[in-house]
């Protein structure tokens, strides 16, 4: 193998160049992006970015000497825009062909939009945070449609940016799908404290110049807009290619798409053995780790490792810090086993059939969830006591 592609300058893509070099391949190696920036971190554009704490200098995930150390063709500004399996081929906009022996997808995913939603922010790249932020400040009003994770932590910010805000979900109990309705509703009260005007079981019907006008006929004043409903994976450029795609580049336990093909990162739907499920992850610590999971069986097919992680997340709201480690969508139950929620102090732990699939943790010291970490790789049976 002398020739790979590495396409999505992401935390994903990146691991993935660096693990290559790292386990001794000496061969070209490029680099695709479709941003102008190198390789940076997205997880504080929803946080100190948007808050104006840092400035996007801090974003980059490597200095420009690691970047030439790696003795990269690094292509930036410019996206690839079809695959040639059978040539071994990537097309890229400015009409390139460059050739490969092994490749691997890393191009990320982009933000659902709405109806009417052209005027609207959304919160994906480092432009996007700088723009948003630039608009929020004292009496301004934010809407904010979609309270996951992403919308939650954008209106904790305006808030403490003096902004008023709306936060709007469709869902009875923001979250609930994802992490159970009585920890949503726990999340969903801070919000409410302070000062966040929540409107849940609500859908909306457009972005208007005034706002956001509701499926009821409603409209959410605002000066601002941001929607955060969601993430659709970068996978058209590969129509054509004879890659299976759905929701994501579809990849088998080993994040491999195609003799010579991997995937890592959010755009990458794999199957997971250690849940015995297909998943696509979008947390910045599983897009390093399986960058380079995919890299190592890339280069060494002959002795390829199933990629079976205990994905981690977390997220900063107000002063509460969050922190989840393994599968939590589809328990079955949910246990605190630690803490009380009343105090916003508590680890939480999921049952999916008979055994521990996840476990999430606020306002807790890092020891108290690394425990069910172990215990959720392992396998373990549930946990005794059990709130559904």
């Amino acid at each position: 193998m002398r020739r790979v592609v590495v396409v999505g300058a992401s935390a994903a893509g990146l691991a993935a160049a660096e693990t290559l070099r790292r386990e001794g391949y000496d061969g070209a190696l490029t680099l695709v992006g479709e941003e102008p920036h190198t390789p940076y971190d997205r997880p504080p554009l929803s946080k100190q970015i948007l808050s104006g704490e840092w400035s996007p200098k801090r974003l980059p995930l490597r200095p420009y000497a690691d970047l030439d150390a790696l003795g990269l063709d690094l292509r930036l500004g410019v996206a690839a825009t079809g695959l040639d399996t059978a040539a071994r081929t990537v097309r890229l906009a400015d009409g390139v062909r460059l050739p490969y022996d092994g490749l691997i997808v890393a191009t990320g995913v982009r933000p659902r939009r709405l109806p009417g939603a052209g005027r609207a922010h959304v919160l994906r790249t480092v432009d996007d945070a700088v723009a948003l932020r630039d608009r929020l400040g004292p009496g301004r009003r934010l809407a904010v449609v979609g309270a996951g994770f992403l919308g939650a932590e954008a209106a904790a910010v305006a808030r403490q940016l003096g902004a008023r805000v709306t936060l709007i979900e469709p869902a009875p109990v923001p979250l609930a799908h994802a992490i159970g309705a009585e920890i949503g509703a726990v999340l969903a009260r801070v919000h409410q404290q302070n000062g966040v005007e929540l409107r849940t079981g609500v859908r909306v019907r457009e972005i208007t110049g005034d706002g956001v006008l509701l499926a009821d006929g409603d409209l959410v004043g605002a000066d601002e807009v941001l929607v955060a409903v969601g993430s659709l994976p970068n996978t058209e450029w590969l129509a054509g290619s004879g890659l299976t795609v759905g929701d994501g580049l579809v990849c088998d336990a080993y994040c491999a798409a195609a003799p010579g093909v991997y995937g890592a990162g959010d755009v990458a739907r794999w199957h997971n053995p250690l849940f015995g499920v297909d998943m696509r992850v979008e947390h910045r610590t599983h897009a390093a780790e399986q960058g380079m999971a995919a890299a190592r069986n890339l280069l060494r097919p002959d002795a390829r490792k199933p990629f079976a992680p205990v994905p981690y997340f977390w997220s900063d709201q107000y002063d509460m810090k969050i922190q989840a480690y393994g599968y939590l969508r589809g328990h079955d139950e949910v246990a605190v086993v630690a803490g009380e929620l009343a105090e916003r102090r508590f680890v939480a732990v999921y049952r999916t059939g008979d055994r521990v699939t996840g476990a999430l943790a606020v306002g807790m010291p890092p020891k108290a969830i690394r425990l069910w970490r172990q215990a959720i790789a392992a396998g373990a049976p549930r946990p005794t006591a059990a709130r559904s």
